[in-house]
């Protein structure tokens, strides 16, 4: 059920040729190849910019210290909405 035969791609085949033409078919391949070899060259860039960066740090991070907050400041930040009358509440 999930192979493909010959025939199946004999078909697939034939529906692009008539779908896109018999001319438009190379030029489609080309450009295709085109975008490809353009992606592979970006990616490999992208590899070679970003593999110095990769390695470890000479000074580890310390994480940032907390901040403690008085509890009249949280309640003065957040206001208390009660439901009006009629309104269905989840």
């Amino acid at each position: 059920m999930g192979t493909f035969s010959w025939t199946h791609l004999l078909i697939i085949a034939l529906l692009f040729v008539l779908l896109f033409g018999a001319k438009r078919l190379p030029d489609a391949a080309r450009g295709l190849g085109r975008s490809l070899r353009i992606f592979k060259s970006e990616v490999g860039q992208m590899q070679a910019e970003s593999a110095p960066s990769d390695a470890p740090a000479a000074t580890p991070a310390t994480p940032a210290p907390q901040q403690q907050l008085s509890a009249s400041t949280t309640q003065a930040q957040t206001p208390i909405v009660e439901p009006q009358q009629g309104h269905k509440t989840l």
